[in-house]
């Protein structure tokens, strides 16, 4: 079993090394969602919607939204601070209640708690006396950067400490809409599903009890890998900064348009003017070989 958590437990002047091991699991099938056509699993890209480009993990950072569209940005640093001031690898218990005192609707998560090194005397120490006194220990504990409550109780021999809400999370019951209050039962009807209850009731046994979609699907997927249709995604290849490529060799097309070189139309003209070699020379320069040929 991992280890999840290391710290102490402590009640007045007693601390007891321990450590923390997850009670319970998700045991829900995980299914990939797959293109079509190819059978590759999807890929979810952090994008910007402003900017449209996709982010690195580094252009990351945390903000609150105190109002729409505005936010107060938390940097690394500050949260990390925070983070070192309150994570006190400890669980305190401050007081002692009955377990009956505690609605269900409070529970959140379960771990196991082990003695941690040179721990085991005081640890059954606090077991034996929780045991005796039938009593629970309310508890405060930092996890993951999460300030919580807690109870610590005895479960098979194991001490248990099981995460609670705070009062503030756990919504208001009158809010729920269309509840019924003062409707008029008929005594009959009562007496029969009272009667109902009692035939259904039984000692809670849980292993009696299953997740039967859970098995149905895990049932339907051994069904068809064992009769070969398992599918084999495509191998991704790496991608290129082909869109940009193109973009910039686009725009480099479209820059260059119209800067061809075209000749001026007074290069035309004096392009039109010019003979082959071998042609007539200019009339001036005939007429300057006849004249001396009149002095010879």
């Amino acid at each position: 079993m991992h280890t999840m958590w290391k710290g102490s437990i402590s009640f007045g002047l007693v601390n007891i090394p321990i450590k923390l091991f997850s009670a319970t699991e998700d045991k829900d099938i995980k299914l990939r969602t797959l293109h079509k056509e190819c059978h590759t699993p999807i890929k979810y890209d952090k994008v910007c919607p402003s900017c449209e480009k996709e982010i690195e993990q580094a252009e990351l950072i945390k903000g609150y939204e105190y109002v729409k569209g505005k936010y107060v940005i938390l940097s690394d640093e500050e949260l990390s601070s925070l983070k070192e001031e309150h994570e006190e690898k400890s669980v305190s218990i401050i007081d002692f209640v009955n377990l009956e005192e505690i609605d269900p609707i409070f529970y959140s998560r379960s771990y196991y708690m082990g003695p941690g090194e040179n721990g085991n005397k005081a640890y059954a120490l606090l077991r034996e006396a929780l045991q005796k006194s039938g009593k629970i220990g309310i508890a405060e504990i930092t996890i993951r950067s999460k300030q919580q409550m807690a109870i610590v109780r005895v479960y098979k021999n194991t001490l248990v400490m099981e995460t609670i809400h705070y009062p503030d999370e756990v919504r208001n019951v009158g809010e729920v809409p269309g509840v019924p209050e003062n409707v008029e039962i008929n005594p009959k009807e009562l007496e029969t599903a009272i009667m109902l209850i009692d035939q259904l009731t039984t000692d809670f046994q849980p292993e009696k009890y299953k997740d039967d979609y859970r098995v149905a699907v895990h049932a339907l997927i051994q069904e068809k890998i064992n009769s070969n249709e398992g599918t084999t995604a495509k191998e991704v290849t790496p991608r290129t900064n082909v869109v940009d490529l193109m973009s910039a060799l686009q725009a480099s097309i479209e820059k260059n348009k119209g800067k061809a070189a075209t000749p001026k139309p007074a290069d035309v003209n004096k392009q039109t003017k010019v003979e082959p070699t071998g042609e007539k020379a200019p009339k001036t320069e005939q007429k300057k070989t006849k004249t001396t040929r009149k002095k010879a």
